[in-house]
């Protein structure tokens, strides 16, 4: 069975290859979603790439896939710093969830050394460009493949 998961980008993400090319490579959007959509086929994943500017668009995805028990892979952007609402949605998550970015934030400006998403996630990959969806996608399908098996051996039907 093929797992649908959801690739959710956040603001300004939509932009890449012409923002900051030196921060965060000179790969288009279009080339991260393609990237992903191939990863996923690799490893057993049906995955839906998508990317807002809106808060409140983003919160409704988490809640779909809340809803629907999908997977995430999160790059939640600026958002990663101050969206409380974000981090109160995603808690509601019934799925893993991988937190991911192109850069580093540790190794950049002070602001972006706190992610108030980073509690309610399974993980974080950053740093390490378009790579680090690849990583992030094979933590997914590798957690994804260990509930049937957890909730075997707590007894519970997977």
């Amino acid at each position: 069975m093929i797992t649908q998961v959801l690739v959710l980008n956040g603001p300004n993400l939509g932009r890449l290859g012409v923002r900051e090319p030196e921060v965060y490579g000179s790969a288009s959007f279009d080339d991260l979603a393609e990237l992903c959509r191939s990863t996923g086929r690799k490893l057993g994943l049906s995955v839906d790439v998508r990317q807002t500017n809106d808060e409140s668009e983003l919160i409704s995805w988490v809640h779909e896939a809340a809803d629907a028990r999908l997977p995430v892979v999160l790059n939640p952007a600026a958002f990663t710093h101050y969206s409380y609402a974000l981090r109160d949605a995603l808690a509601m998550r019934t799925a893993p969830l991988v937190e991911v970015h192109l850069s580093n934030p540790a190794t950049r400006e002070r602001f972006r050394h706190t992610s108030v998403v980073a509690g309610v996630a399974d993980g974080t990959v950053a740093g390490f460009g378009l790579m680090s969806y690849q990583l992030a996608l094979q933590a997914i399908a590798e957690l994804v493949s260990a509930q049937p098996q957890a909730a075997e051996q707590a007894g519970q039907a997977p």
